[in-house]
């Protein structure tokens, strides 16, 4: 006498069975109706063909500049921190403490801010022998004046020096592009220095130039914000020292002079010798305080070669760039296979709608 849980196994095994034949009869189905319906998905992978074909002759090439550059920064204070110290007890900050507003991977997000594309594309390159602004260039070959609507011919007027309400905003949609369609800014490995910049577009000439102007400015604007600090203080410390060297200078004149007057004073008056003494000391306070500023000044000079961040190009976009192109083979290829797939995912819904119709 068979158990319940032998029979339940039994019709299971024998339900899977009914299933798998289900399946193998719908495939044979499916299959002797597509058979018969050959012409159709033929039709359907000519047309599709003769799609891709023509989207293949459409479609222009991508040219892809491509610039890679180190990115190397003192992050530590290294010996620096003793004269550091010495400096700071009579008042003068020199620097080297790191930090600041970039650091890490900062410098990426600089790259796709709208002030460094804005002042990219308001630079001029060399075209055809031709100085352009790269705004305009851009303009023109993604014929935006045809495609915008309600643009006017002053609008796409940048070069001047002030810019009205209308041409800021066209910029910022133009950035708006730029950061989604044309330039990838990455860090090819996290665990190394070395950033790459790359920009997409269907003219090779603009890639190129933008990709080298926005590298330069960036990198410049970059430099000068690390160290504006350190400058700041170099120059306050120069005009310092060159004050103190001015006095220095003075006094020793002043007790040369006050010397040359009276050239054999009589020590009974001791009245006579009052000015050269004063200037003699007024010299020796001066020279110094000018020892000391000078050594502060060559300290910060220090610190700021330290904080001056080291950027060196490793590959810069060379003439002729990358080019991506869908070839026409390819296109025609791809078109086939998509019309002879979308024609029998329609025949099959065609089919099954029906039958659940009749059911």
């Amino acid at each position: 006498m068979n158990s319940p849980s032998s029979k339940g196994i039994s019709e299971e095994a024998e339900d899977d069975e009914i299933s798998l034949k289900e399946l193998v009869l719908k495939i044979r189905e499916w299959y002797r109706y597509l058979l018969s319906k050959w012409l159709t998905i033929v039709l359907a992978g000519m047309v599709g063909g003769g799609l891709g074909l023509a989207y293949a002759w459409w479609k222009k090439p991508v040219y892809t500049a491509e610039c890679t550059f180190v990115l190397e920064e003192d992050k530590g204070g290294g010996g620096l921190g003793q004269y550091a110290g010495l400096a700071s007890m009579v008042g003068i900050d020199i620097g080297g403490g790191g930090g600041g507003m970039f650091q890490g991977d900062n410098i990426i997000e600089l790259y796709k801010s709208r002030l460094m594309l804005q002042k990219t594309l308001l630079s001029e390159a060399i075209f055809a022998g031709k100085k352009q602004l790269l705004i305009d260039r851009y303009i023109t070959f993604n014929q935006i004046k045809d495609k915008w609507k309600n643009i006017r011919s002053e609008d796409l007027n940048f070069n001047q020096a002030k810019l009205s309400i209308r041409q800021d905003s066209i910029i910022g949609e133009i950035v708006k592009a730029v950061n989604k369609n044309n330039l990838k800014v990455t860090k090819p490995d996290k665990k190394l220095s070395i950033i790459s910049v790359k920009f997409e577009s269907e003219d090779e000439l603009f890639a190129k130039a933008f990709t080298d102007k926005i590298v330069q400015n960036v990198n410049q604007f970059y430099i000068e914000t690390k160290t504006k600090k350190s400058l700041q203080n170099v120059a306050i410390l120069q005009r310092q020292t060159d004050s103190v060297k001015r006095v220095l200078y003075s006094s020793i004149g002043g007790s040369a002079v006050a010397i040359d007057a009276n050239p054999n004073p009589n020590r009974a008056l001791q009245i006579l010798q009052v000015p050269s003494r004063t200037k003699q000391i007024e010299a020796t306070v001066a020279g110094k305080a000018y020892e000391e500023l000078v050594k502060n000044l060559e300290l910060s000079k220090i610190s700021l070669r330290k904080e001056a961040p080291l950027i060196q190009v490793i590959d810069e976009p060379i003439l002729p760039l990358k080019k991506e192109e869908l070839k026409k083979w390819e296109g025609t290829v791809i078109g086939v296979l998509m019309g002879v797939f979308l024609s029998t995912l329609c025949l099959l819904s065609v089919l099954v709608i029906g039958k659940m119709d009749k059911g």
